[in-house]
Order: structure tokens, then C-alpha cells, then sequence
């Protein structure tokens, strides 16, 4: 009776360090996101809330910084991310440049720009998310990062193809500023649909498609499942149904009892 007391009392203490572990805030290698997801909002609400060039080299620099986060969260070799870093720099300073030079295909090339650092960006935030060893709030907010910087991707995608292209994107001679790509991707992304705003080319609407799907799946498969697994984790394991809970209680049991097992007295 007091050996099971005595392992019981032991595999409590590990289940409360378990949780004290997956609780406690992690950085270097793990990832912080959340100052991700709010420089991620800062960009968003300043190109929805005023335009110009001034602006839209501003939201340059901020999506620089977005891959700088993502950077910092990712477990890439620290000389390719000094490399990465540089050519972001001069990269965005060349997006700038040209942008400020008001010709459509200096705008164009500063999109292009824009969309290849968030897709690199979104990569990162993905592959470190996944790579995290157990699902935290981190897990969670980059997640909804990566999101939010698809939603700017495809955006800037649009509005390459408006300035590059030799027609129109919009459907009906619909005005075009960064905040309607914007509105129009996010609507898209998120598969809303409102119809205010429509692409008139094929090319468009297969982009349009195309990331109304990714968005979707994005959805119903990663963050659906980061969430549930969150709450799980999240959950006692005394009150977690099923085999799951068993097999957690077996191992906590388990460990409890091989910890145990050098200090205690030999049998006769």
C-alpha cells in the first residue's frame, strides 16, 4: 500500500511538472509568435486605413520585419539566415526604390517582391509550427500568422497582376488600391464570397481559386487540428476519454515508477 501511495504521489508530481513544462512560455529555437501576429495586424490595419507610396513602402519594411520574425522562430543555420537577411535588405530597398519611381511597373515589381518575401515566409512559419514538440498557445498564434500573411501573399499577387498585366483585374471597372486587393483576397481566402469585387481574367480567377481552397484546407486540416490537440493537452489526462487518456496515465505510471525504482530499497 505504501509503494502504490508512494508511486501515485510520484506520477502526480510528474504530471504537474509535465504540465509546468508545456505551459511555460518558450523561446530561441521554439518560436515566440505572438509578436508575429501583432506586427502582422500593424500591417494590415496600415494599408487598410491609409494609401500612397509613402505607405506602401512603409508596409514594405513592416512585411521585411515579418520575415525577420519568422526567421529568428526558425532553426535555420545561422549563416544562411544572415544571408536571407541581407538580401531581404537590399531586396526591399530596391522594392522601395522602384516603387517611388510612380510607374506601373515599378509598383508591379515591388508586389512580386512583396509576395515572394511573405511565401518565404509562410513556409518558415509552417515548417516551425510543425516542428514544434508539443502544441502550445505559440503553436496557435503562428498558426493564425501564417494565415494572415497568406491573405497578404495573394493580395500582393493581385496587385502585381493589375500593374504588370495588360488588362484590368478587376471585373465591371471596379477602382483598384491596395486596400481592395487586400479586402478582396481576405474575402477570398476565407471563401465569404461577397461578389462586390471580381476578377475579370481567367488568370485571376484561377489565383482567385486557387487560394480560396488553399485557405480552406489550411483550415480543416492544420489549425483544426493544432486547436484540438491544444485542448487536449490542455485537458487533465484523469478526464481525458478513451485510450488516449489511458495510454497517457499508463506512461506517466510508467515514468513515475522507473524514477522511483533506483532510490528505493531492495526487495528480499
Amino acid at each position: 500500500m505504501r509503494g502504490s501511495h508512494y508511486t501515485g504521489s510520484m506520477a502526480s508530481r510528474e504530471l504537474r511538472a509535465g504540465r509546468a513544462d508545456r505551459d511555460r512560455p518558450t523561446g530561441g529555437v521554439g518560436g515566440r509568435f505572438g509578436l508575429l501576429l501583432l506586427v502582422l495586424v500593424a500591417t494590415y490595419l496600415l494599408s487598410a486605413f491609409s494609401n500612397g507610396k509613402v505607405t506602401t513602402g512603409v508596409q514594405i519594411a513592416l512585411i521585411s520585419g515579418v520575415l525577420g520574425l519568422a526567421l529568428r522562430s526558425s532553426p535555420i543555420p545561422g549563416r544562411w539566415v544572415a544571408v536571407i537577411a541581407a538580401v531581404t535588405l537590399a531586396g526591399s530597398a530596391a522594392a522601395i526604390g522602384v516603387l517611388l519611381t510612380g510607374t506601373s511597373a515599378g509598383h508591379g515589381a515591388a508586389d512580386v517582391w512583396t509576395a515572394l518575401i511573405l511565401l518565404l515566409a509562410v513556409v518558415l512559419i509552417v515548417r516551425r509550427v510543425l516542428a514544434r514538440p508539443s502544441v502550445t498557445i505559440q503553436s496557435i498564434y503562428g498558426a493564425l500568422s501564417a494565415y494572415l500573411v497568406t491573405g497578404l501573399m495573394f493580395a500582393a499577387c493581385y496587385s502585381a497582376m493589375e500593374h504588370l498585366g495588360p488588362a484590368p483585374f478587376f471585373a465591371g471597372g471596379q477602382p483598384e488600391s491596395t486596400q481592395t486587393f487586400q479586402y478582396f483576397s481576405f474575402t477570398t481566402l476565407t471563401t465569404l464570397g461577397y461578389g462586390d469585387f471580381t476578377a475579370a481574367g481567367s488568370g485571376g480567377r484561377a489565383v482567385a481559386v486557387l487560394e480560396a481552397v488553399a485557405g480552406q484546407v489550411y483550415l480543416a486540416t492544420l489549425v483544426a487540428r493544432l486547436v484540438s490537440a491544444y485542448r487536449s493537452s490542455a485537458q487533465p489526462d484523469d478526464q481525458v476519454p478513451g485510450r488516449a487518456g489511458a495510454r497517457r496515465r499508463r506512461a506517466a505510471r510508467a515514468a513515475a515508477f522507473s524514477r522511483s525504482r533506483p532510490g528505493s530499497p531492495p526487495r528480499r
